[in-house]
């Protein structure tokens, strides 16, 4: 699950997620469960309906770790 995401080529957070998805790049998105409803919704709502895949992880921080950052994530891509 998360290895998936160390391994790869990634973008952190919501701005980035919003940026790469214009751009077509993506292709799978990881949201926090613990992080704000009101700012990944909208994310998690614009890659649905582009039909991306989306997984859900458990905290912040652990997302945060696996892209290799010392603080949380809210979210990440995979990009191409």
């Amino acid at each position: 699950m998360l290895d998936e995401l160390k391994n790869s080529k990634k973008l952190v957070g919501i701005k980035q997620s919003l940026k790469a998805i214009d751009k077509d790049i993506v292709l799978k998105l990881f949201i926090a469960k613990d992080a704000d409803p009101a700012l990944t919704g909208v994310v998690k709502d614009l890659y649905e309906k582009k039909g991306i895949d989306i997984e859900f992880i458990e905290t912040s921080i652990e997302l945060g770790k696996a892209c290799g950052i010392n603080i949380g994530a809210a979210c990440a891509v995979i990009i191409k």
